[in-house]
C-alpha cells in the first residue's frame, strides 16, 4: 500500500514537472504509460493480496461461528441437563424431607407417649409402694411393739421371780451378819446388788405401761432398803457429772453430740458401788458420755 502511494506521487510529481519543463511528447507518454502499467499491476496484487486474506478471514469467521455454535449447543444441552438434575434434586430432596418430617412426627409423637406413659406408670408404682411401705412400716412398728411388749413383761416376770429370791437372799444375810463374832460375808450383798443393778438397768428401757413393772419397781425398792437395814448402800451414780475425784473406773466413754462440748455424764452403770457402814467395798465400774 505504501508503495503504492509512493508511484502515485512519483507520477504526480513527474506529471508537474512535464508541465513546467519542456520534453519530447513521445518520452513523456512512455514514461506514463510504464508508470500507469507499474500501478495497475500493483493495484491487481494488491487486489488480489485483499481478495485472498478477505477469503482465509471469512473461513476463519465461518469456523468461529460454527465452534461458537457448536459451544453455545453444548453450553444449552448443559444447561438443560443441569436444571433437568437440579429440578430431579429438588424434587426427590422435598420428598425426602416431608418423609423425615413425617417419620420424625410420628417418631416424636410416639416418643412423648411413651415418657408421657413411663411418668406415669412410675408415679402410680410409686404411690403404690409408698401407700405399701407405710403400711407394712406401720404393721411392723405395730408388730415389733407388740413383741417388745411381750419381751417386757416376760422379763418382768422373770425379775419378780428373781428379786423372790434375792429376798430369801437377803434373809440368809441377815442371818450371816447377825452373829457378833462372826465375820461378814460381802458375797450375798455384792450379788444382790449386783442383780439390783441389772433389773434397774432393764427397767429403764421398759415402756411405763408394762404389765407388772411397777410392781416389779416396788419390789426393788424393798431390796435396797433391806441392804441398807443390813449396813449395805448403793450410791446413785446414773445421771451425774462425772469428775476426776470420783473413785470409780472408767470402762468407755462415748461421745455424743446431744451434751454440750467437754461435759461428761454418767450413762450406764456396769458394776455399782457398794458401801458397807459408810465404805466402799465395791468399785463401781461406769460409762461415761461426753459432749463435743
Amino acid at each position: 500500500m505504501q508503495k503504492i502511494i509512493n508511484n502515485i506521487f512519483f507520477l504526480f510529481v513527474t506529471m508537474t514537472g512535464l508541465a513546467q519543463t519542456p520534453y519530447s511528447d513521445s518520452l513523456v507518454i512512455v514514461q506514463l504509460q510504464q508508470s500507469v502499467r507499474q500501478l495497475q499491476t500493483e493495484l491487481k496484487n494488491q487486489k488480489s493480496d485483499f481478495s485472498n486474506q478477505l477469503t482465509v478471514a471469512n473461513k476463519q469467521i465461518e469456523e468461529l461461528q460454527r465452534q461458537f455454535q457448536t459451544n453455545r449447543d453444548a453450553t444449552n444441552q448443559t444447561t438443560q441437563d443441569l436444571d433437568l438434575k437440579i429440578t430431579t434434586f429438588e424434587t426427590n430432596a422435598k420428598q425426602k424431607i416431608s418423609e423425615v418430617d413425617n417419620s420424625l412426627g410420628r417418631t416424636t409423637l410416639w416418643t412423648i407417649i411413651g415418657i408421657l406413659a413411663a411418668i406415669i406408670i412410675s408415679g402410680v408404682l410409686y404411690l403404690l409402694l409408698s401407700q405399701r411401705q407405710k403400711s407394712d412400716k406401720t404393721d411392723m412398728i405395730e408388730q415389733l411393739s407388740k413383741t417388745k411388749t411381750s419381751i417386757d413383761e416376760s422379763l418382768v416376770k422373770e425379775f419378780d421371780k428373781q428379786t423372790e429370791l434375792m429376798n430369801a437372799i437377803m434373809e440368809v444375810l441377815k442371818q450371816t451378819n447377825s452373829s457378833p463374832n462372826a465375820e461378814p460375808d460381802h458375797s450375798l450383798a455384792l450379788k444382790v446388788a449386783s442383780e439390783i443393778n441389772i433389773v434397774e438397768r432393764n427397767i429403764k428401757l421398759m415402756d411405763a405401761g408394762t404389765k407388772g413393772l411397777k410392781q416389779l419397781t416396788r419390789s426393788v425398792e424393798k431390796l435396797k432398803d433391806n441392804l441398807a437395814a443390813n449396813g449395805y448402800e448403793m450410791p446413785q451414780l446414773l445421771g451425774k457429772s462425772f469428775h476426776q475425784g470420783l473413785k470409780v473406773i472408767v470402762a468407755n466413754s462415748i461421745p455424743d453430740e446431744n451434751l454440750e462440748k467437754d461435759a461428761e455424764i454418767i450413762t450406764k452403770i456396769l458394776i455399782p458401788q457398794v458401801n458397807y457402814n459408810g465404805k466402799m467395798i465395791q468399785t463401781a465400774q461406769i460409762e461415761v458420755s461426753v459432749g463435743y
